[in-house]
């Protein structure tokens, strides 16, 4: 199992998804930076509920119609004055967010979504869901989501100099393996792969080290030859819960950013968000990173 990097990931379009909140700021100066650093045309987004619905009386419609409109154009302006030395292309929506997103994506080609989260978790995250979440689980292309522990922006002039990429070395987390290597080589960054060995079944017959040496090998395996020329990989394999260390790692290498491959939803997307809470979802949530999530 060898992934190949022949050229590096292009970032041409660029989607900012944003609902005004201090967690979609957060996300502003990665968004901006990668947009720059790429040279790539960024489209900030805003979806708001539709204000006409089959309870609203008649007799209020144009009034609520002219507000929105107002609203809208003032958010125009806030989002144009948004990024520093970018000028995206603002779009304003009504309606559901995931559907409105997904054209967006669609009809513009985006090859990467940049948004921030408030983490939700627990009580509140099974009443509410997670609109992160619904968009990472779901998404054609990756998903950049600024956690709430992330840094409000990124360092300057080392935006991405420590990138952790953990695989379980399903074929998800391997299609995430190119994402991971070649924003490492156009950052010029230090790049660690990861691999956590869960306790192991009963019946498991594997020596401990030998397991941990194919393991390694694997994590080689994922990485060219060519890419030594301008990094020196480095290999990890730990023992224990898998969210768990990633994190550890995360922090014991000070990494600027965390990429992980995305299963697709084995049943409804929006209902996944709904059940007990997924590994990306607690790594995004917790990670003092960005989390880049790339669907299989």
């Amino acid at each position: 199992m060898t992934t190949a990097v022949r050229t590096r990931i292009q970032l041409k379009n660029i989607l900012f998804a944003t609902d005004f909140s201090p967690a979609s700021g957060a996300a502003v100066p990665y968004a901006a930076e990668l947009a720059k650093h790429y040279g790539a045309k960024l489209y900030a987004l805003h979806v708001h509920p539709s204000v006409v619905n089959p309870m609203t009386p008649p007799g209020t419609w144009a009034a609520l119609e002219r507000a929105v409109v107002a609203e809208e154009q003032q958010q125009r302006r806030q989002l144009l004055g948004t990024f520093a030395g970018v000028e995206p292309e603002v779009l304003i929506k009504e309606g559901d967010l995931w559907s409105n997103i997904a054209g967006v994506v669609a009809a513009h080609d985006v090859d990467l979504i940049v948004m921030g989260t408030r983490g939700r978790s627990g009580i509140r995250k099974f009443m509410l869901g997670s609109s992160a979440e619904e968009i990472f689980r779901q998404a054609p292309c990756p998903v950049l989501t600024v956690g709430p522990h992330a840094p409000s922006e990124p360092k300057q002039g080392e935006e991405f100099s420590r990138i952790l990429y953990a695989s379980d070395f399903s074929p998800e987390s391997v299609a995430a393996a190119p994402y991971a290597i070649s924003l490492a080589q156009e950052y010029q960054a230090y790049l660690t792969l990861l691999h956590v060995i869960e306790e192991p079944k009963v019946e498991e017959l594997v020596h401990p080290s030998d397991l941990v040496a194919a393991s390694t090998q694997l994590l080689r395996n994922l990485v060219p030859a060519d890419a030594e020329l301008w990094c020196a990989p480095e290999y990890v394999v730990e023992r224990g819960i898998t969210v768990n260390k990633i994190l550890e790692v995360a922090a014991a290498h000070k990494a600027d950013l965390i990429v992980l491959g995305m299963r697709k939803p084995s049943s409804s997307p929006r209902a996944a968000t709904h059940l007990p809470i997924t590994n990306a979802h607690k790594i995004v949530s917790q990670a003092a990173c960005p989390v880049l999530t790339v669907r299989g």
